[in-house]
């Protein structure tokens, strides 16, 4: 009995006596690392620096006074070993507290809460971030745009506010609501049924539909121009002045070019000089680049957003992200694998943000399916039209407590689809309140003190991201070491599970805000849509391998589809005005319904010749090609 529970040890039992025996190794190994590297430490990790710093400035590790010796990094585990029994005002015992400090630094650095600021591997987390004396400067101007404040206590205590609010608000609306219940202790929310639709608004859709120009697909874009002088905005690379006659032509035949994927061989007219093959290759190279499509996508949506007819399918506030995939040809380095969607191929995922009106805003290509949520913050930071939505909306796979924080502290509401409910985990602030049927499910705690003391370093990472000292496709490399979070991360995801069961409860109590997230997406999955018949080129596959081309060619569809949009409100405003006209009454409802993306009337394969030259009818044969042009 004696030998079993010698060897039966408790889990947290730190095998002092074994470490003894490599007393010599560790001290004379330890005490030359902190007498030749200086150690820095975020406001967390302080207790540990002072405790490096005391044991630093000893001289004698094994027989020297510990009085005085810092002891607030000691575990529970070392302390029946650092101090005699239960004196807990000075360690008695100098090997353990060597070693306990050794084993809270080793720590420490693993979470690089301790750090070193000249090292690569072992550097500051946030040493991207903005410096101590610009954050000190203009923190009260960034804390009033972001409309947080500085008081941790004070922003914790008006969230554990709203916290309980929805707790109660879900609680009492609970027996008036038929889609809410539990069964065997679970959470069901039924499914939402697919709105009627009047017939009214069955007669609206056939009557614009019927009314709709028929169309082709360069006519729309040289029209769209003309109205709009989006053109305006494709500079030469390095004349920024460079005049060029029939710009638009030439500039609308390679969008299409790109746009469908099809390349500029299909539109190049020897006998006509716009469409020639040097100068559609001129404009190519020198003129369609990433900035300039990102500048006359501005300048579009702003002539889009001014059509009255726009305001009835929204205002520009809610937005929502979402990808759609493309396979690649060949083997590039800018491509995924995922034999779900591209088979033996590999392929890239476009993502892009939709506003509530269909306009899209921005978009990125990102290797494979890769589902990374930061890329939702990065398209919500970088676009650079004038809508500025403040409700992003995504589906169930594309979020993280993280990102319910992030968006959270830039003053975004992040409203994602969430389809598993019943696995949806609750949280609560306060352990001692009743909140009846969400009682079992709500057994996890927030970690309020961890948000308290980084509070600052979350408000700098807020304003280093609005200000654009760092992107947000690469924060992840600061809140991640390998696979521990850093307590930075750690302390975000703390607060994002107070915003994202706020949002849980919100989505579950209320019918209509699902109903607004689900409108919102299948909007943007009709965009997508017509995004796969616009580009329909070789199959819908890219042969580009670099990402700069992928880019180029993504950027062009985006604004393909809003011209198309643009065209198709102008038109579907001017038949609404007609039908009034007419004497019949349009509901202000069922045109918030009309969808400004049909595409029945728009040929987008373009046209064929069935002419043959007459030295070919008559058994002529054509030339061969010269292999010194072509």
């Amino acid at each position: 009995m004696e030998r079993a529970r010698h060897l039966a040890r408790p889990p947290d039992d730190r095998h002092f006596e074994e470490l003894c025996a490599y007393w010599q190794r560790v001290h004379r190994l330890f005490k030359a690392l902190l007498q030749r590297i200086t150690f820095d430490a975020n406001p967390i990790a302080e207790p540990v620096k002072e405790a490096l710093d005391f044991l630093a400035g000893l001289e004698n590790w094994t027989k020297g006074s510990l009085k005085g010796a810092p002891t607030a990094c000691i575990g529970p585990a070392w302390k029946r070993h650092v101090f005699d029994g239960g004196n807990t005002s000075a360690p008695t015992n100098n090997r353990a507290f060597v070693f306990s400090v050794l084993e809270a630094m080793r720590k420490a650095l693993k979470r690089r809460d301790i750090f070193v600021q000249s090292s690569i591997r072992f550097a500051n987390p946030t040493r991207g971030l903005l410096d101590d004396k610009t954050w000190l400067s203009s923190r009260p101007t960034i804390l009033r745009a972001l409309g947080r404040s500085a008081d941790a206590e004070f922003e914790i205590s008006r969230l554990g506010n709203q916290l309980d609010l929805a707790y109660r608000r879900t609680i009492d609306h609970l027996p008036k609501n038929p889609d809410l219940r539990f069964e065997n202790g679970e959470l069901v929310v039924t499914q939402l049924d697919k709105l009627d639709e009047p017939a009214r608004l069955v007669v609206l859709r056939k009557q614009i539909h019927r009314r709709l120009p028929k169309i082709e697909l360069p006519e729309i874009l040289l029209e769209t121009a003309a109205r709009t002088g989006f053109a305006r905005s494709f500079t030469h690379l390095s004349e920024k002045h460079a005049q060029v006659d029939s710009f638009d032509i030439s500039l609308c035949a390679v969008l299409i070019a790109e746009a469908c994927n099809i390349g500029i061989e299909p539109l190049i007219r020897d006998d006509y000089p716009p469409l020639r093959r040097d100068r559609l290759s001129w404009i190519g190279q020198n003129f369609v680049r990433d900035e300039t499509l990102r500048a006359a996508n501005a300048r579009l949506i702003e002539a889009y957003d001014a059509l009255p007819i726009v305001r009835a399918w929204g205002t520009g506030d809610i937005a929502s992200a979402d990808g759609i995939r493309f396979a690649v040809r060949g083997n590039p380095i800018h491509a995924g694998p995922n034999p779900k969607y591209f088979g033996i191929k590999r392929g890239i995922t476009w993502y892009n943000l939709v506003s509530d009106h269909s306009a899209g805003l921005s978009g990125i290509p990102v290797p494979g399916t890769l589902r990374d949520s930061m890329m939702i913050l990065a398209l919500l930071l970088e676009q650079e039209t004038h809508l500025q939505p403040t409700e992003i909306m995504t589906d169930t796979a594309a979020y993280s407590d993280v990102v319910f924080a992030l968006f959270w502290l830039l003053g975004y509401q992040f409203s994602p689809r969430l389809a598993d409910i019943g696995g949806a985990r609750f949280w609560r602030i306060d352990k001692t309140a009743d909140y009846g049927p969400f009682d079992p499910l709500s057994r996890h705690r927030i970690d309020i003190e961890l948000i308290i003391q980084c509070w600052d370093d979350l408000l700098r990472l807020a304003a280093s991201l609005r200000m654009g000292k760092v992107q947000a496709t690469g924060i992840m490399h600061m809140l991640q070491v390998r696979d521990r979070p850093t307590t930075l991360a750690k302390a975000l995801g703390e607060l994002g599970r107070i915003i994202k069961t706020i949002h849980i409860l919100d989505f579950i109590g209320d019918g209509d805000r699902r109903r607004r997230i689900l409108t919102q997406l299948n909007r943007h999955e009709y965009r997508h849509k017509l995004a796969r018949h616009v580009c329909y080129g070789k199959r819908g596959e890219f042969d580009t391998p670099r990402r700069e081309a992928q880019a180029q060619k993504l950027g062009a569809l985006d604004l393909v589809l809003n011209m198309i949009a643009y065209w198709n409100a102008t038109y579907i405003e001017a038949t609404i005005e007609q039908l009034e006209r007419e004497g019949r009454t349009v509901d202000l409802a069922d045109t918030a319904r009309v969808s400004p993306l049909p595409y029945g009337h728009i040929n987008v394969h373009g046209r064929y010749s069935c002419a043959l030259p007459e030295p070919i009818a008559k058994g002529e044969l054509r030339p061969l090609r010269n292999l010194n042009y072509e």
